[in-house]
């Protein structure tokens, strides 16, 4: 049996066709990402929808929650259901992440070191209906594990990211989306698009690498503290140029949180 015929004339023609010069125009749902600069390089304008989206990182905690929180909160908000959170790097600061509008009862955080627990994990949890999103930190997962995982996903109408380290830039991939992220200093994050349906992009994206509540909640708990180091007649430190950590998270001192090492400059 032959191919079918193709009119590239045909008015209709242009909409069925798929321009490697162009940006794809997704047939799938997508979840915008509360950032307009990169929804416009993306192909259905925001996180792709029961695939897989692969996030590269030096760091593998590097701006996670910056990147993807708004799209979090979205999704939690449309299903209802939990984000559940395999093999994250830190517990997460649920103060800080239910005043982006992520409710810290809607994370589900399942801890394990070895490889092979946290990939099933991140299955099961794809074949939970209620589930919003799932984020996996794999770094040492395998090109044949990142394809079941794909599969998954494309069961599932959440939202998976998988986190791995920038050494696997070169690497082959099955995830529709892959994406780079790279601290940028002065308060800025690059994304590099690596994969994509679309051309090449050949410069980053640079985005705000601080949500701008949680840098004047910490700038202000930084002046309350030297306020009270000054009434108690203690040194202050001289400023420098480095920054300077504040901790929010009183109560549990044993425990590194995602958000512990975020720095504001005074």
């Amino acid at each position: 049996m032959g191919l079918p015929s193709f009119d590239p004339l045909h008015p209709d023609a242009r909409h069925s066709l798929w321009y490697a010069d162009e940006l794809g125009v997704s047939d799938a749902r997508a979840v915008g990402t509360g950032h307009a600069l990169l929804d416009a390089q993306l192909p259905g304008g925001g996180w792709p929808v029961g695939a897989m989206t692969e996030v590269l990182q030096a760091s593998p905690s590097s701006h996670v929650w910056q990147l993807l929180l708004p799209a979090l909160a979205q999704a939690v908000e449309a299903r209802g259901g939990p984000v559940v959170l395999i093999g994250a790097p830190h517990e997460p600061f649920g103060p800080a992440l239910a005043a982006a509008g992520l409710p810290v009862e809607a994370l589900m955080w399942v801890r394990s070191e070895a490889s092979n627990a946290r990939l099933w994990a991140a299955e099961q949890a794809l074949r939970c209906a209620d589930v919003a999103a799932v984020l996996a930190w794999l770094p040492q997962v395998r090109v044949g594990d990142l394809r079941r995982l794909q599969l998954a996903a494309a069961q599932h109408e959440g939202l998976l990211f998988v986190f791995r380290p920038e050494s696997v830039a070169q690497s082959a991939s099955p995830a529709r989306l892959r994406l780079q992220v790279v601290s940028a200093g002065a308060g800025q994050m690059d994304v590099h698009l690596l994969k994509r349906r679309g051309p090449p992009l050949a410069a980053p994206l640079s985005l705000p690498a601080r949500n701008a509540r949680l840098t004047a909640l910490l700038a202000a708990s930084q002046l309350r503290r030297r306020a009270r180091l000054q009434q108690q007649g203690l040194a202050i430190a001289p400023e420098d140029a480095g920054a300077t950590v504040v901790r929010l998270d009183t109560r549990r001192k044993e425990a590194p949180h995602a958000l512990d090492r975020t720095a504001v400059a005074a």
